[in-house]
C-alpha cells in the first residue's frame, strides 16, 4: 500500500464525502474512489458503509483509521528526519494560483513534495493572472500559477507547463431559449466580464473585436471560479478554459458554445532571484514533474 492511499482514506473518513475529500487531497472524486477500492482489496475489509447521505466508517474502518494516522505520522517524521540530515530544501513557499487544484495537478505536485522535500511548505494565494504576476515581481509570492499568452517577460522565469484552449460558454436557460448562430449575436447577450487585470478580459475583448461590437458592461468577475459561479447562476456567458467549461457543462452549469475560442498557455512563473531559493526551486521541480 502507498501512503497517498492512507492519506485518501483519513480524508474520506473525516469529509464522509468523495468530493469534499477529494478537495482536501487535490484530486479527483474517481481517484478518490478508485484509490479506496485499490486500498479495501489489499486490505480484505470493507472500510465505509455507502449511502445516499455519504460515506460512514464500518467497525474495521474505525479500527484501521488509527493505524492509518499513525502509519502516515511515521512516515512523514521519517522523511523530515532524512531531509534534515542530508540538509535538503525547507521552508514555506508562497504560489499564487489562478484556478482550481485538480485542474493544476497540485495534488501530485503536493505528493511529490511529501516525498522530496518533506520540510518544504507550500502556502496557496488564488488571484487573477496579471495580478498575481504583479506579485511575483514585488516579492509577495515566491511562484505562480498563470494564464498567459506570451512565452517571455523580463524579469520573470516562465515555463509553458500546457497550452489552453478559452471558449464561451452560455447559461443554461439562454441555450434552452436561442443559442446564437453568429458573434454578434453572441456579442448581444447579457455578459460577466472580469476586471482589466485577469488574463480572460483580453480574450474577451478578442472575441468582441472579432464580433465588431464595443466591449460589454454588466456584472464582473475577478476570478475564473467566480465567472463560473455567475454564469451557472444564468447571470451571463461567460469566457473560461475549456476544461471548466466542459466540467460545467456535465454539471448542467453552462452550455459550450461552438463558433469562438482562443488560445493561452497555462504557466508556472518565479523570480530569478526566487530560484536561488532551495525550496523554491524544489517547488519548481515538483511542478514541472506533474506536467511532463
Amino acid at each position: 500500500m502507498e501512503i497517498y492511499q492512507l492519506k485518501t482514506f483519513v480524508a474520506v473518513a473525516a469529509e464522509g464525502n468523495l468530493t469534499r475529500a477529494a478537495d482536501r487531497v487535490f484530486t479527483s472524486p474517481p481517484a478518490v474512489s478508485a484509490q479506496l477500492k485499490a486500498l479495501e482489496d489489499e486490505l480484505g475489509v470493507r472500510l465505509f458503509d455507502r449511502n445516499s447521505r455519504g460515506m460512514s466508517l464500518t467497525s474495521a474502518g474505525q479500527h484501521l483509521l488509527r493505524e492509518a494516522q499513525r502509519t502516515i505520522a511515521a512516515a512523514q517524521a521519517m522523511q523530515a528526519a532524512a531531509a534534515s540530515i542530508r540538509g535538503e530544501a525547507r521552508g514555506a513557499v508562497r504560489m499564487g494560483s489562478v484556478s482550481d487544484p485538480v485542474s493544476l495537478r497540485l495534488g501530485e505536485v503536493f505528493v511529490r513534495l511529501a516525498e522530496r522535500h518533506p520540510l518544504v511548505a507550500l502556502q496557496l494565494h488564488q488571484g487573477v493572472s496579471v495580478r498575481t504576476m504583479q506579485a511575483v515581481r514585488r516579492g509577495e509570492l515566491d511562484c505562480a500559477y498563470v494564464l498567459d499568452v506570451d512565452e517571455q517577460h523580463e524579469g520573470l522565469e516562465v515555463v509553458r507547463l500546457q497550452p489552453s484552449e478559452i471558449v464561451a460558454v452560455l447559461p443554461v436557460e439562454q441555450a434552452r431559449q436561442s443559442i446564437p448562430a453568429t458573434l454578434a449575436e453572441l456579442a448581444q447577450l447579457p455578459w460577466v466580464t472580469t476586471p482589466p487585470d485577469c488574463g480572460l478580459r483580453w480574450h474577451l475583448g478578442q472575441l468582441f473585436e472579432a464580433a465588431g461590437a464595443g466591449f460589454p458592461s454588466g456584472a464582473m468577475a475577478d476570478t475564473e471560479g467566480m465567472v463560473r459561479s455567475m454564469v451557472a447562476s444564468g447571470i451571463g456567458a461567460g469566457l473560461m478554459r475549456r476544461d471548466q467549461a466542459e466540467d460545467a457543462q456535465r454539471q448542467g452549469q453552462g452550455v459550450i458554445w461552438q463558433g469562438w475560442s482562443g488560445k493561452t498557455w497555462l504557466c508556472w512563473i518565479s523570480s530569478p532571484g526566487a530560484l536561488k531559493v532551495p525550496a523554491v526551486a524544489a517547488v519548481r521541480e515538483a511542478v514541472i514533474d506533474s506536467w511532463v
